[in-house]
């Protein structure tokens, strides 16, 4: 049994707030918190978590308690099970008048293989040369508890050394139970890297393998203690960063995290072999940080990011999306010694609405009217998951990219007009842009001229074709200066238009060349060549990639 006396201690320790935090996104209302209540189902929040009487009571199903009566409701646990999951999760130790407990037993045989394994580490110079050569300090190895784990024979003869009984190695994730009834080692030849709650509670292991094993990482299975969709490496020591600076990074990988903490980034953690959840969400926003997603730049972690932003943004995140250019990660970066283009990438990155925009455009011939109308739908149910604000601020920009007229997005626009619209619209409203702010700026014509051919603006060359004349007074562009609905752009924005207009093009061509079947060979593999491995590339970057004379079709 639980020592009566130490549950009281325990109580004392921990905050509701926090408590509940962990589980469910809270925000601020007056002097108490408040969320849509998880036992019920409801879209007007009536949940509410006092700080002061450290009690919750939701006002629409009426239930409510304690720290303590949460954690058994959420976990359907018993009530010495919840008392030793929250002493698990803050570090806690519980007091028996008799035996112990299971979460007890499960931290006790952690800490005995976190010790172990970090002692390993001395014995092996493969691991410490992987290490070496990955750029980690001996302070890194040291602050963030890496270790080794030898191989799993050896495993099996510590648990016995220590009297551990394999259910209880089994309840904690170190060992695993085969078909037969077996028991084997989870890990075995990896380096290892301890995972804690975010209160620096040691909650499970990741292990990185040094042979040529398929699995290149693995991580502790769901056991009582972890879950690794609510958990962030490396948490527990950004946090007071995170608090501090209102800044949090997430990042790929275990590597990433310690070398951007030993580079003195140290508001970054990572996810644990999954995309960022809605369960995350609560972890993430405490201390109302700005999120930047830094992945890599690889399909998986475009996907990735695309995938991260559209959870966060709806949610009310503040945040930007990094992708690393040139297979190359964080950790490359500061091994490189590369900081301070690091920090430029980090500073650098393009807002999280934005970045979904963006991705939904890159992925439609938006030359193609039916393409364009699937992403058009895309992009406005979208932008419905975001607040009326920002969705009603966010509108203009969509429409642009994808060069459609605003009033589209209307609510309750008819999707039968809509598509009419697509097959019959001719005007492309982001040339018109471009063509009204080239009217007002005579100065931008020249530096036009080097980057696009006429050809480039669709179904405004007619009227691109006229301003390069000099002829202002075409109907076409009279009709421009004095469409009241047709707004120039801030110097910044057109560029901006004008670039995503340049790849929307080369990306349009390079579908029409992979099915031309008269162009000589040579001259079509050039080309295809030169759109994805030069152009593109340079044009996502954000450089304006001059028009190339010989580029014909």
């Amino acid at each position: 049994m639980i020592d009566p006396s130490s549950i009281e201690a325990l109580k004392q320790s921990i905050d509701i707030v926090d408590v509940i935090g962990n589980y469910l996104e809270l925000k601020k209302a007056g002097a108490n918190y408040k969320c849509n209540c998880p036992f019920h189902g409801e879209k007007t929040p009536s949940f509410n978590v006092n700080p002061q009487r450290q009690i919750y009571h939701c006002f629409g199903c009426g239930v409510g308690g304690d720290a303590i009566k949460f954690v058994m409701e959420y976990e359907k646990l018993s009530y010495p099970e919840a008392i030793e999951k929250l002493a698990a999760m803050y570090n806690f130790s519980l007091r028996y008048t008799q035996g112990s407990g299971q979460y007890s037993e499960a931290k006790r045989v952690l800490e005995l293989m976190q010790q172990w394994y970090s002692a390993n580490l001395d014995r092996e110079p493969q691991a410490m040369e992987y290490l070496r050569s990955r750029g980690i300090s001996q302070s890194s190895i040291e602050d963030f508890g890496i270790g080794y784990v030898p191989d799993g024979s050896q495993v099996m003869a510590f648990l016995r050394s220590r009297s551990i009984p394999l259910p209880q190695a089994a309840e904690a994730g170190i060992v695993a139970q085969g078909e037969r009834g077996e028991f084997y080692a989870r890990l075995n030849r990896r380096v290892t890297f301890p995972i804690y709650s975010p209160a620096g509670a040691l909650v499970g292991f990741g292990g990185r393998t040094l042979g040529d094993h398929p699995a290149k990482y693995i991580n502790s299975p769901q056991t009582r203690l972890f879950n690794k969709s609510r958990l962030l490496y490396g948490y527990h020591r950004a946090k007071e960063s995170i608090y501090r600076e209102k800044e949090l990074i997430v990042c790929e990988g275990y590597l990433d995290v310690i070398l951007l903490h030993q580079a003195g980034f140290t508001t970054a953690v990572a996810t644990l072999g999954t995309a960022l959840t809605a369960e995350h969400l609560p972890l993430l926003k405490k201390g109302e940080p700005r999120i930047t997603l830094a992945y890599d730049g690889d399909s998986a972690g475009v996907s990735a990011a695309l995938k991260a932003a559209r959870l966060l943004a709806p949610h009310g995140f503040e945040g930007s999306v990094v992708l690393f250019p040139g297979g190359q990660d964080p950790a490359d970066m500061v091994q490189q010694g590369d900081l301070e283009g690091l920090k430029r990438l980090l500073k650098g990155g393009t807002p999280l609405i934005p970045f979904v925009l963006e991705k939904i455009a890159e992925a439609h011939d938006l030359g193609d009217p039916r393409q364009k109308e699937r992403a058009f739908a895309e992009a406005k149910s979208f932008l419905e998951t975001l607040s009326p604000i920002v969705r009603e601020a966010t509108i203009p920009q969509a429409a642009t990219l994808l060069g459609v007229p605003t009033a589209l997005f209307a609510p309750g626009r008819n999707l039968s007009r809509t598509r009419e619209e697509f097959s019959q619209h001719k005007e492309d409203p982001a040339w018109q842009a471009i063509l009204r702010t080239l009217l007002e700026n005579e100065r931008l014509v020249d530096e036009v001229l080097d980057l696009v051919a006429p050809e480039m603006a669709g179904e405004s060359r007619e009227a691109f074709e006229a301003l390069i004349r000099g002829d202002r007074e075409h109907p076409l562009l009279l009709r421009i200066a004095i469409d009241d609905r047709i707004q120039p752009l801030e110097e910044e924005a057109f560029w901006k238009t004008l670039r995503a207009q340049m790849e929307s093009y080369y990306r349009r061509r390079l579908q029409l060349l992979t099915r031309d079947a008269n162009l000589p060979y040579a001259k079509k593999s050039y080309w295809i060549r030169k759109i994805k491995t030069d152009i593109l590339p340079r044009l996502k970057k954000g450089e304006l990639v001059p028009y190339a004379s010989d580029f014909t079709l």
